[in-house]
């Protein structure tokens, strides 16, 4: 039987990628999988910790052993906006509105670096563990693109020429920010604690 493993999130898009990224080795439960419906805060000051919120909640309310990751894209010329603000930088939960802030605020900007960054944290078996991902790149002055999601469409990663956006969920899968946490956090697992 697969081990079970709580993702602290609602983020359909999300689930999918670590599904796919477990390669079947865990059964991954989402919030509504567990029958949580509430919108956990995220009042930290940090992808670190705006994770931790998100994992130790589950664990206090649920008694599960859960994982959550905080993720957001660091833009160098806007002082590393939006940051843990990513999802709602516009004000709203809107991937189309977020994206042209960030566009019309770099509008004329020559410094165009930027870098994704996941946080995740792990509650399990009573210890806490933190693991990060991050991948460098550029912002695109004009979107391209279908696949994925958020800010997909404007971020070039350092030694391509697509956009996140413009390759295939594996392609993505095997260099993401989140791919790369994720990694760590699969060795942990398998290496620190043997699924039961």
């Amino acid at each position: 039987m697969k081990a079970q493993l709580v993702f602290a999130t609602n983020n359909k898009h999300k689930t999918q990628e670590i599904q796919l990224l477990l390669e079947g080795q865990y059964e991954v439960l989402n919030l509504s999988d567990i029958g949580c419906d509430e919108d956990i805060p995220e009042t930290g000051n940090s992808f670190a910790e705006n994770a931790s919120l998100k994992s130790s909640y589950v664990v206090t309310k649920f008694q599960l052993d859960c994982f959550a990751d905080d993720s957001g894209l660091e833009i160098e010329a806007l002082n590393n906006e939006p940051g843990i603000y990513s999802a709602r930088y516009s004000g709203v939960r809107d991937d189309r509105q977020n994206l042209e802030l960030v566009l019309h605020k770099l509008n004329g900007v020559a410094n165009r670096n930027a870098r994704f960054k996941t946080v995740i944290s792990l509650n399990h078996k009573g210890g806490h563990f933190l693991f990060e991902g991050v991948i460098n790149g550029t912002i695109r002055h004009i979107p391209a693109g279908d696949q994925g999601f958020g800010y997909d469409p404007i971020f070039e990663p350092s030694g391509y020429d697509i956009t996140f956006a413009e390759m295939t969920m594996d392609e993505k899968n095997r260099i993401s920010h989140r791919a790369r946490a994720m990694k760590q956090l699969i060795a942990f697992l398998q290496e620190q604690v043997s699924p039961s």
